[in-house]
């Protein structure tokens, strides 16, 4: 906790000597950013931001907390999308759609895990690697045979009425999942041994625990999470898939950011997840209040995790090891 608060100033201070340097007021910048994202114009806007990047800060950080990264959370975010507004336009049914989006996310993710047992393919490459095919697929299918014949636009029709979510039950998906994440890791012996092989992956092997099981068992839950999280995005308001709606803001990478600041603990994952999401939400009040481009914000989350690995030590470990 202490470094994460040492690592959040610094990132602050940083952020002050760069909107010193451009003339404008950091005061200024701040309080807009906080009313940005929390005020009554934008706290809506940021609640529909948190819930992707929460439940893909959740997803990733399931692997992670067993030292494992998933790269691969824009392709299985898209084809859990995909796949449930296949199967909601097909039967009308939400609850058969968002398990379509579970499997195809976990499915998917599975795969990567495979490829490494089997092959050796490192899971950055292989989970990395596996969303292009993954985005590509679901463009062609936007694009051909779920079309929406009356736009020009790459999208599909929209869901039917039985197969809409209301926004909150968005909200209402996500902490449910970031509940389970946490009773699991507290209280299980799943949990228990994926941070044992967290800490320490020679001792968990000497300890009897199944690496490459565990991988599969974790990349699945992973890509199923993210898969879930699609699904719950395309089948909230336009109720409709829309090609690179679900790529453009970089929900994997910030959701990463979270995981990796909260060093994958359910909570903390969740309360970084919210805190990237108002900073992003927040740097659009910023442009607008001090004519400072809100890309600045996105300076701020790779300067935090910088000094939050210089502060814990890793980066001195590392040179260390050399």
């Amino acid at each position: 906790m202490r470094t994460v608060v040492i690592a959040v100033l610094a990132a602050l201070a940083v952020g002050t000597v760069l909107l010193l340097a451009t003339g404008a007021d950091p005061l200024l910048a701040y309080q807009a950013i906080v009313s940005g994202a929390f005020g009554p114009d934008g706290f809506a806007d940021t609640l529909a931001y948190v819930v992707p990047v929460a439940g893909l800060a959740t997803a990733l950080a399931i692997p992670l907390r067993a030292g494992m990264v998933n790269l691969g959370g824009d392709g299985q975010l898209v084809l859990g999308a995909i796949s449930a507004v296949s199967v909601g336009l097909g039967t009308g049914s939400a609850i058969l759609a968002l398990l379509a989006g579970v499997l195809a996310g976990g499915a998917y993710a599975a795969l990567a895990a495979l490829c490494e047992n089997r092959f050796g393919v490192p899971l950055l490459i292989s989970t990395l690697l596996l969303s292009y095919p993954a985005i590509s697929l679901a463009g062609y299918l936007v694009r051909f045979p779920l079309t929406d014949e009356g736009s020009s636009l790459p999208q599909t029709s929209q869901l039917p009425d039985s197969a809409r979510l209301p926004e909150l039950v968005g909200i209402a998906v996500v902490l449910l999942v970031v509940a389970v994440y946490a009773v699991v890791d507290a209280r299980t012996p799943a949990g228990f041994e994926t941070r044992v092989t967290g800490w320490n992956a020679r001792f968990a092997a000497y300890a009897g625990i199944d690496r490459p099981r565990l991988t599969v068992r974790l990349l699945a839950f992973s890509g199923g999470t993210a898969g879930l999280v699609g699904a719950t995005v395309a089948m909230g308001f336009p109720y409709r898939f829309i090609d690179g709606a679900l790529i453009t803001p970089q929900y994997t990478w910030i959701g990463l950011l979270a995981a990796l600041l909260a060093r994958a603990n359910p909570l903390g994952t969740l309360a970084a997840a919210v805190f990237f999401a108002a900073l992003t939400s927040g740097g659009f009040a910023m442009e607008r209040a001090t004519q400072v481009p809100r890309e600045l914000t996105a300076i701020l989350q790779a300067v935090l995790i910088l000094f939050l690995a210089a502060t814990s030590g890793l980066l001195r470990k590392r040179g260390a090891r050399v």
